[in-house]
């Protein structure tokens, strides 16, 4: 039975691929941060299968700022995969906690991959890092490969840029089996919140129950290559499986803008956006990211994988999830 240990496991990436490790018969390790309210609600149903629940799902309390920890967790642990996907992924929230950011995104993987080190896990075990398109920010080619020059525009993607770059010298370093998966923009009904897309289709469902009459949003033109998170956690586990290590674009080889996911989402409970989206200020980032759109040719060559639920789809099983979820939220109201 493999063993694996994933940092962030209780975030969106973090739930399906736990989903994911436990259907192929791994022991899944997480590392959650320790919290004065439940937040493992993404990982909940998991402990309903006998067959998971206290024999092949772990979990720990650690944090990515906390290096003494990692290295008494891998030592106790001895992990055959290491899929770090925790961080402080919210960019826009990055230019107000920078410091932070840098930390626990930056900082946080040199962490891991030394503790690989020191526990001399560097020919047992396999690391995958969770690089993002926000490192390609102001892109110096459309679309974006594996080869585009990085020019990252927020704090998020400064420090996801080190990270990226550790990993690569990790495995040339010391011959790890390291990995980088740069990933386009990826959905989810598990989405966070506070993320445009979830922000947008919890308002749909939300105005559709008459629960609320707007959403404030920033920048409605800036273009994203938006795809699923269950079908790219996959691409996660493929690339840990292959003889040697790479760096791979995950990405739908699409853009469109944050314009374009209202007219679909609203579309799709029969409102009119326009009636509804307001704009604010506020969300408007200091430098933004105009236009991603990645290339997944290499992943597609080399692991025979590509993305098969497409941007309108995506947006639409959000949107059925978030009015369902705002249904049961006004039947609680009335009790």
């Amino acid at each position: 039975m493999k063993k694996a240990l994933i940092t962030g496991i209780t975030g969106q990436d973090g739930s399906y691929l736990a989903e994911l490790l436990l259907s192929k018969g791994y022991e899944v390790h997480g590392v959650i941060r320790r919290a004065s309210t439940f937040n493992t609600s993404r990982i909940d149903h998991l402990y309903s299968d006998p067959h998971v629940n206290g024999v092949r799902l772990h979990l720990h309390y650690g944090d990515l700022a906390d290096s003494v920890q990692m290295v008494k967790l891998l030592y106790q642990l001895q992990p055959d995969e290491i899929y770090n996907l925790g961080a402080q992924s919210h960019v826009r929230v990055s230019f107000d906690v920078p410091e932070y950011t840098g930390d626990v995104v930056g900082l946080g993987a040199q962490r891991i991959l030394e503790a690989i080190r020191e526990t001399g896990l560097v020919k047992k075990c396999r690391y995958y890092q969770a690089s993002s398109s926000e490192m390609f920010g102001k892109v110096q080619e459309v679309p974006q490969t594996e080869k585009t020059p990085f020019w990252p525009r927020s704090p998020y993607g400064c420090a996801k840029m080190y990270a990226y770059w550790l990993t690569v010298n990790y495995r040339e370093s010391y011959d790890l089996h390291a990995s980088n998966g740069i990933l386009f923009n990826h959905e989810s009904p598990r989405r966070g919140e506070t993320f445009v897309t979830r922000k947008i289709t919890r308002a749909v469902g939300r105005i559709k129950m008459g629960l609320q009459d707007s959403i404030y949003l920033g920048n409605l033109d800036a273009k994203r290559d938006w795809g699923y998170a269950k079908e790219y956690v996959e691409m996660m586990w493929m690339m840990l499986q292959q003889d040697q290590p790479d760096d791979y674009v995950v990405g739908t080889n699409e853009t469109h803008s944050v314009k374009e996911f209202c007219e679909v989402a609203f579309a799709r409970a029969g409102l009119d956006w326009e009636k509804h989206v307001k704009y604010d200020a506020r969300y408007e980032r200091p430098a933004e990211v105009d236009l991603l759109i990645g290339d997944p040719a290499k992943a597609k060559k080399q692991l025979g994988w590509e993305p098969k639920v497409r941007f309108k789809e995506l947006v639409e099983l959000m949107v059925d999830h978030d009015i369902q979820l705002a249904k049961r939220e006004l039947a609680v109201s009335k009790i």
